[in-house]
């Protein structure tokens, strides 16, 4: 299962197997030097959006070569299957089909997911729910965003592997009190290197807290994604985050850390234009002209854009939808081939 951020950036480490192609991130190059090596993507990425395992200067890295290898069974395959639908990646899926032909677009998985269980009649106890959470959630973050009017609060969340510094924590922290807005804020255990030390924090900021803030170790986060008071999501563009905001039709505020995140944060502002991108910096005025660039917009940009991406991935799932087509070709296609296995 992939995003279809990561298969951008395996069409590009393919390029490179393939064809010699020699790529060079030294700090010296300049980052905003477009990438013209991956079909579809052309006008799209820049050094600075490629995926965390490109920025290396040799390839042989263990990391790179990891990735290649993988990348050499593309073409191989029976076939592909991706967290996403058709209609929102359709221009990578054209060309990522000329790798391999066969390809199930059945996202968004959660959502889907979520549709097949309402159809099964069997009742589900609690016993038995299926949840991925390492950690416990915190559902008292939900009563306190009922008491906040519709698309006011900014959620904010580096997922399960991302990690920052105190430094970072206190940047993002100030630039989100200073635009003025309520906040609620995932600070999960383990994401600040080093520790989380309250000694670092100034007082002014732990009493604006108390004020608009509500701080948890975990959050149910697609309930909190779907809450009507949420207006944004500040986010590390891991790809579920990024497809659960998209199906809720909540604007990002992009942060990327590794992986494929960076290619994903650049999709969100520049092809889906569903947020802005705030990669490669940490800065508390940046992060509050971000926050207020999203939720104080007047020409109702980025609600036009997400409402229409939201309404096209629910429209995915149904019994005609895209998604729900790949579902029905993908189980078809498996039925086929243990037959001819027996």
């Amino acid at each position: 299962m992939a995003s279809c951020g990561m298969t951008a950036t395996l069409s590009l480490v393919l390029y490179l197997r393939h064809s010699n192609g020699i790529f060079s991130y030294s700090l010296g190059n300049d980052l905003d030097e477009p990438i013209t090596n991956i079909p579809g993507t052309e006008l799209i990425i820049r050094r600075r959006d490629l995926a965390s395992f490109c920025r290396f200067n040799d390839l042989s890295h263990n990391t790179f070569q990891l990735v290649l290898k993988e990348a050499e069974t593309v073409p191989r395959a029976h076939g592909l299957i991706l967290n996403t639908f058709e209609e929102l990646d359709s221009h990578i899926l054209a060309h990522m089909r000329k790798l391999c032909p066969n390809i199930y677009p059945i996202g968004p998985l959660h959502s889907l997911h979520k549709t097949r269980l309402l159809v099964d009649t069997t009742p589900i106890s609690p016993e038995t729910t299926f949840s991925n959470n390492v950690w416990k959630e915190n559902r008292t973050c939900l009563s306190w965003l009922d008491k906040h009017k519709p698309k006011t609060v900014i959620f904010i969340s580096i997922g399960s592997l991302a990690t920052m510094t105190m430094d970072q924590l206190l940047e993002i922290w100030h630039g989100v009190v200073n635009s003025g807005k309520p906040f609620l804020l995932v600070r999960r255990p383990g994401s600040i290197t080093g520790g989380y030390n309250e000694s670092q924090v100034p007082s002014e900021l732990l009493d604006h807290t108390r004020e608009i803030g509500c701080i948890v170790d975990w959050a149910p986060q697609e309930d909190v994604l779907a809450h009507q008071a949420i207006g944004a999501f500040l986010t590390h563009s891991g790809w579920n985050s990024t497809i659960e905001s998209i199906v809720e039709g909540v604007p990002m505020i992009c942060w990327p850390y590794f992986a494929e995140q960076q290619v994903n944060s650049q999709f969100v502002g520049e092809v889906w234009k569903v947020g802005v991108d705030m990669k490669d910096t940490c800065d508390r005025l940046i992060v509050e002209k971000a926050v207020r660039d999203v939720m104080d917009t007047k020409d109702n940009t980025f609600t036009q854009y997400t409402n229409t991406w939201a309404n096209l991935a629910k429209e995915s799932i149904t019994e005609t939808g895209s998604s729900s087509a790949s579902l029905g070709r993908l189980i078809d296609d498996i039925l086929a081939m243990s037959l001819t296995l027996k």
